[in-house]
């Protein structure tokens, strides 16, 4: 099935009284209301993800705008939202999966594997003319019990040392706006620009005009057009760590496997030791620590 389920799906197991814990991850950068616009309206039974507080701790220069929580910290969030092993469990937002596809990346890292986004989101199932319920939904606890051993299906990710020397022999891909890994303009972090090697793809190209997944082929040919083949590792970093899961859920949709930085440039750029360039080419030609290198 892939990390995505439709509204057609969705709507069909609530029909038939599946037990499905459904999760509203209403966020923007920018915009600090997700509660509000959830209270306004949201998919029957949903409940809501305060992105900012349960799928990050507070940030830090040394890791990022939205460090991700501890195993311990995650499973009792997770366990709040009424979580039991078994569950399916569906994520949404109301901006094409960017935010939602942080709490699908973090559940697949824990090894809950039965989780999958809304293709298209809150707007698709507007569309389809389905019901929408206002308030807050409180869970009765649930028991999940992650697997995060070795072997519990782990995500791969990296970090800033893994970031930097991927280039040399894999993909990294910049899942930011182009003016943003061009370094014409940077709204939030100490430096603008890119990890030098990097390639600019923006998570705006993953989908349609109305928020949905590009259907598979077309999301492969784009990432081959960046230089992503199946015997070549790819990663991915964004901003802060947020929309690069979005980007490793369209790879996954393309048939790769990516790796995520969670720290991303947020990290990145606030370390002094480390080189950023910018241009529209992946690499300077002498990239100066602490600097900036036109490309």
């Amino acid at each position: 099935m892939g990390p995505l389920m439709a509204v057609p799906a969705l709507a069909a197991r609530f029909d038939a009284g599946q037990r499905t814990v459904v999760l509203d991850v209403r966020w923007a950068l920018g915009d600090p209301h997700g509660r509000e616009h959830y209270l306004g309206g949201h998919l029957p039974g949903a409940v809501f993800v305060d992105l900012a507080t349960e799928l990050a701790t507070p940030a830090t220069p040394a890791r990022g705008r939205h460090p991700l929580p501890t195993d311990a910290e995650f499973q009792e969030t997770a366990r709040r939202w009424g979580i039991n092993n078994g569950d399916v469990v569906v994520a949404y937002d109301n901006s094409g999966n960017m935010a939602a596809a942080r709490l699908w990346w973090m559940l697949r890292n824990a090894g809950f594997q039965d989780v999958y986004l809304l293709d298209g989101g809150l707007a698709a199932w507007r569309d389809a003319g389905l019901t929408l319920d206002t308030g807050p939904v409180d869970a009765v606890v649930g028991r999940v019990s992650f697997d995060v051993s070795p072997a519990g299906g782990r995500m791969p990710r990296i970090d800033a040392g893994g970031a930097a020397d991927w280039p040399a022999t894999g993909v990294l891909l910049d899942a930011r706006a182009g003016e943003r890994y061009r370094g014409e303009f940077e709204p939030v972090d100490p430096r603008a620009g890119h990890i030098p090697g990097a390639r600019s793809a923006p998570t705006t190209e993953n989908v349609d005009g109305a928020g949905h997944f590009l259907p598979a082929d077309e999301l492969r040919r784009r990432f081959e057009d960046l230089g992503v083949r199946d015997d070549v590792p790819v990663a991915v970093y964004c901003g802060s760590g947020v929309t690069a899961a979005h980007e490793v859920a369209a790879l996954e949709i393309a048939g790769f496997r990516a790796a995520l930085y969670p720290g991303s440039f947020s990290e990145w750029s606030n370390n002094p030791a480390l080189p950023v360039a910018t241009g529209s080419r992946p690499s300077g030609n002498a990239a100066a620590r602490g600097g900036s290198v036109e490309g």
